[in-house]
């Protein structure tokens, strides 16, 4: 039953009864009172060991299959986030890890204009989008640009080599072009010389060797454990975006090459 901490007098009909006992004169409720039942203690201490055992505290958890409580307002974010892949943006909950994740890369919660592309303006969600639509030539103001110019733009802000590999003599590859001749018939199918993949047409063996599929590896995870090779940076890139490692969150990658893309900082993800 809830008592009043001043003068001991008890409320049979519940706590706001006795909020308006406090109005009327001004006392006050036990010190040490739980925070969500009619409980007291005589120490700070002894109420906070009743509140942990009985799940007491005072924000709960809104998953009704859950329904633990936490001390303060951020303690229940964290958990909520954590363990109920809550967008704390939007305050939406998903049903599994992939969802949350596929939420946070979308319009909806990043917006519309995340990543601008320098040179014609146009917005992407991701940066694996901005890149993409640089390295391959997309960009109606700089058709120019192809894979070896990222490459080496990158490396100008990557001098440590953070997802850039320094490649010795490297003179780019973007106009290499490779012509298979009847030789590549080994009395079967024609036959990639790199990769030794079979082909029943001789002009399907030159798409493939010309696809971009044997290019050298120019960038690599920055994390220690991984430092799987990728051949263009929207590659990386999408590894990045992915936390498919642990390597850097998501939202870091999209503000450091946003940063980057702009002429500004060194490549760094922190």
């Amino acid at each position: 039953m809830f008592e009043c901490g001043t003068c001991g007098k008890e409320f049979p009909a519940g706590w706001r009864a006795r909020e308006n006992h406090y109005k009327s004169t001004g006392h006050l409720p036990p010190a040490f009172e739980c925070d969500t039942c009619d409980a007291w203690f005589r120490s700070n201490n002894a109420k906070w060991q009743h509140m942990a055992v009985k799940n007491h505290f005072a924000w709960r958890c809104r998953d009704p299959d859950c329904e633990q409580t936490w001390p303060t307002e951020e303690q229940l974010k964290e958990h909520e986030i954590e363990d109920h892949y809550l967008c704390n943006k939007c305050d939406r909950y998903f049903s599994n890890l992939n969802n949350i994740r596929m939420h946070l890369r979308s319009r909806d919660h990043i917006g519309e204009q995340s990543v601008q592309c320098p040179f014609c303006k146009t917005s992407y969600t991701t940066a694996t989008g901005l890149v993409h639509h640089l390295e391959h030539g997309f960009c109606p103001s700089a058709p120019f640009l192809n894979r070896d110019d990222i490459y080496r733009y990158v490396r100008s802000k990557d001098p440590g080599g953070l997802i850039s590999k320094k490649l010795i003599g490297w003179n780019g590859d973007s106009d290499d072009h490779y012509e298979a001749t009847a030789m590549a018939w080994n009395g079967a199918a024609y036959e990639c010389y790199f990769c030794h993949k079979a082909f029943g047409r001789l002009t399907a063996l030159n798409q493939h060797l010309n696809s971009g599929t044997h290019r050298q590896n120019l960038y690599d995870c920055p994390k220690a454990g991984c430092r799987k090779d990728f051949q263009t940076l929207a590659a990386v890139i999408s590894h990045l975006e992915s936390e498919s490692c642990g390597a850097v969150r998501f939202d870091t990658v999209q503000k450091n090459i946003a940063d980057i893309v702009s002429g500004g900082r060194a490549i760094g993800f922190r």
